[in-house]
């Protein structure tokens, strides 16, 4: 499925603002403690060719944030030197408060990163609840989740994690099992879903609900394939399987002159799909990214799939720990196998390549479950705000209601964004992976097709955000000089196109570039 996501991803005036924290002084004054260095004869000529060239980056970039498309629109800009004093060389908007869209994900992942480390893994484990006797489970099996976001099938085949657990059942010479496959997901809360999203994409894979036992991004690949002539239906499939969903298609297959429009529409806690639309007659089929409704079951009937592939029955079924009642297993159990995720470094690099929601908000709930023994997207912010505060980011600079962004509830400063690459920027334990982690103009992830043959190729390393109506772009550059500048470009409230959004941003880093 990640290998699915990332060929989608593939296919009022400005004022010198201070530096990025009060205590640096204004520009040009010496950090506390410190000697002021001395002068030459050259110093004041070299200061004014200094102003001059901030003045007139200024003068341009107000120009082209003045551009008519952004007229009704509100655009937040702040761009720094990465000094260790910083400089401020341009703010417009800096301290409002816009909505970030994926921008969001910095400030979760930087969280994560200084509250769990890099080399954090996830631990998933297959537990059984029972006797074995001459080949018969006489219980049950209970897989046990932490948040694990990765456990994912591989181009159509079961996850790893599933052969390692099904391997670990026929080493103990298990071949049947009388009892149900579990899943338990008691880690995290319940709610998966995020506050603030909107009821109307609730099906797309995109939104997807987090938990605790998640498989395969809790989402599932719809393929709708042409039927053989026109006006017949068209073809549908899902997989992998065991997602529980009821597909329901009134697809039909239009004539060579028609167009390709399908419509996926599933209501929040219901396992019903439906499918609507046409297909062009000799059309390349259309994949739909789906969520499923009980992640935790689906980990669960996947699990029972592959085991019964592999010659293991099972009598009574995959269930979620929560439908089971008071039918509990015997909490006299036994691991019988532990799958060990990569580590986070690993995780935050496709996540913040691909700019997957799913990740991010499992990521949030475990730093609550981490902090605050409590895998909740609640515990999760209050550690996020510990951590930023201690970063010298007030909680006034943002409202944080998911990890993702993907909630309009959201708000965040350039100030804050700014603040917080530069704290990364200047923290070796941080830096590193964080900022591998970031898409880089015309090379990949979400800006793989961005500013490809432009002096800004491969110069740019930076997070994207869409959500309706915002689009947002943070990150750092690497000026024609070789030296790097931090900006944050929130743009909220337009009614144009994303790309005449992009067109001004990407004119204003060009401009930056020559810096």
């Amino acid at each position: 499925m990640r290998a699915v996501l990332t060929a989608f991803v593939l296919s009022a005036g400005a004022v010198i603002a201070a530096p990025a924290c009060s205590s640096h002084g204004a520009p040009g004054t010496p950090a506390p403690g410190t000697t002021a260095p001395r002068t030459t004869q050259n110093a004041p000529r070299t200061a004014d060719r200094t102003l001059d060239a901030r003045l007139a980056l200024m003068r341009d970039l107000d120009q082209i944030f003045d551009d008519p498309a952004l007229l009704r629109a509100v655009i937040a800009v702040r761009i720094d030197t990465l000094d260790r004093i910083p400089l401020t060389l341009y703010g417009r908007n800096t301290a409002k408060l816009v909505m970030p869209a994926s921008n969001m994900k910095l400030l979760t992942l930087a969280t994560a990163a200084e509250r769990l480390g890099w080399d954090f893994r996830y631990s998933t484990r297959l537990e059984m609840a029972g006797t074995v006797d001459n080949g018969t489970l006489r219980g049950d099996l209970i897989v046990v989740g932490s948040g694990d976001p990765s456990i994912e099938a591989v181009n159509g085949q079961p996850a790893p994690a599933l052969n390692e657990f099904v391997e670990a059942l026929k080493s103990a010479g298990v071949r049947r099992i009388e009892g149900r496959v579990i899943g338990d997901d008691n880690a995290f809360e319940e709610e998966g879903l995020g506050p603030g999203w909107a009821w109307d994409y609730l099906s797309a894979g995109y939104a997807a609900p987090s938990g605790a036992l998640s498989y395969n991004l809790n989402q599932i690949a719809v393929r709708i394939a042409p039927g053989p002539a026109a006006g017949e239906a068209a073809v549908v499939d899902a997989s992998p399987t065991g997602h529980g969903l009821t597909i329901a298609s009134t697809v039909t297959t239009g004539d060579a002159s028609s167009s390709t429009s399908i419509e996926v529409y599933r209501l929040p806690g219901s396992t019903r799909l439906a499918l609507s639309g046409t297909i062009r007659a000799g059309a390349v089929p259309v994949t739909r990214l789906v969520s499923v409704d009980n992640p935790t079951r689906f980990f669960a009937d996947a699990l029972r799939l592959s085991m019964e592939s592999a010659g293991i029955s099972v009598r009574d079924g995959a269930w979620d720990l929560d439908e089971v009642g008071d039918r509990t297993p015997d909490t006299k159990r036994r691991v019988m196998a532990t799958h060990i995720s990569a580590p986070l470094s690993e995780i935050a690099a496709l996540m913040m390549k691909v700019s997957l929601n799913f990740d991010t908000e499992n990521l949030l709930k475990t730093v609550g479950l981490v902090v605050r023994n409590e895998g909740s997207t609640t515990a999760g912010r209050a550690a996020a705000r510990e951590t930023l505060a201690n970063w010298g980011i007030p909680p006034d600079a943002y409202v944080m209601y998911d990890g993702s962004g993907l909630s309009r509830y959201n708000y965040v400063s350039a100030d804050a964004i700014v603040t917080l690459l530069q704290h990364v920027w200047w923290n070796e334990k941080l830096k590193g992976p964080f900022i591998a982690s970031l898409p880089i103009a015309g090379k990949d992830g979400t800006l793989a097709n961005r500013m490809r043959g432009s002096v800004l190729e491969g110069k740019i390393e930076a997070k994207t955000g869409t959500i309706s109506n915002a689009r947002s772009l943070s990150g750092y550059i690497e000026t024609r000089a070789k030296d790097r500048l931090v900006f944050s470009m929130i743009a909220n409230n337009f009614t144009v196109g994303s790309g005449q959004i992009d067109g001004i941003v990407e004119r204003a880093l060009a401009r930056l570039y020559e810096w």
